[in-house]
């Protein structure tokens, strides 16, 4: 079984268990969303690279756990050795985006990337989280994360490398009024082919949100990831978001973002609908 094949029946499976869980559990949490996010940069290349994605997500909360599943529809336009999720790399694909799909031989990568469009299924998520820690009166608390990428985008394409990724984060917060601090800590596994060679990387994050009254709020987080491969860049990334909550089920939220290197898009900008039951 390929890994496109292994992710798309994984991701079934748990749409069945989270459904299954739906009906057992009353007290629990159902999140069906929906979203668009669109970034624009040139990573260090002569070439703007425009990434659009449209995510629809599951999520289930019961207890201390939280489970969530995103499966996105991606078009990316712009330099073949930009991958979405990753950013530049050296990619010796010779069937990647802007060089058609009937080559077979391997070739050198050109010193300018080419150009090229392509669209399709990109690569689902599904990630666990849980609440190790929580203390209501301080207002503080940790989460342990496992998420894992399925390689379901296209690597002929340059959707995706192809390849499973692993991941695991340790998220703490802390609540002061209106304010609540938050960050943490993460590693992840990067799959790698033999077009794509990738290393594993840290990840870090802080940032606060504020609460305006009890249905709107705003907040920034600061986004770190080690450089995937001695030929990327590391990422560096500001995010600012407003949320709104129109009623306790429908939620929406919209978020701008700005890079600060090579490895991080110029630009972008999204927004995401939720509703829970």
């Amino acid at each position: 079984m390929n890994t496109k094949n292994a992710g798309a029946l994984c991701a079934l499976g748990m749409l069945g268990l989270l459904a299954q869980s739906a009906h057992a559990d009353e007290a629990s949490t159902v999140k069906v969303g929906a979203g668009i996010d669109y970034t624009s940069g040139k990573y260090g290349t002569s070439t703007t690279t425009d990434i659009t994605q449209v995510p629809l997500t599951l999520g289930y909360e019961t207890g201390d756990w939280t489970f969530k599943l995103d499966v996105p529809y991606i078009h990316v336009t712009g330099a073949d050795n930009v991958i979405p999720g990753v950013g530049p790399v050296t990619n010796t694909n010779p069937k990647k985006r802007g060089h058609g799909k009937n080559s077979s031989a391997a070739v050198t990568p050109p010193r300018t990337p080419t150009t090229g469009s392509a669209s399709g299924l990109g690569d689902i998520t599904a990630a666990a989280t849980y609440e190790v820690y929580h203390n209501q009166a301080a207002n503080f608390g940790i989460d342990l994360t496992g998420k894992v990428k399925f390689g379901t985008a296209n690597a002929d394409e340059g959707l995706g490398t192809g390849q499973n990724d692993y991941s695991f984060n340790v998220d703490l917060y802390k609540g002061f009024g209106a304010w609540t601090a938050f960050g943490g800590v993460g590693y992840t596994w990067l799959g790698s082919s033999q077009y794509i060679r990738l290393n594993d990387v840290w990840t870090a994050n802080a940032g606060a949100s504020y609460k305006l009254d009890a249905h709107n709020s705003f907040g920034a987080y600061y986004d770190y990831r080690e450089r995937a491969s001695s030929t990327s860049f590391a990422r560096n990334e500001l995010t600012g978001y407003y949320s709104h909550k129109f009623t306790s089920a429908w939620k929406a939220q919209a978020y701008v973002t700005k890079g600060f290197t090579d490895g991080s898009p110029d630009w972008g900008i999204g927004a995401t609908v939720v509703y829970a039951f």
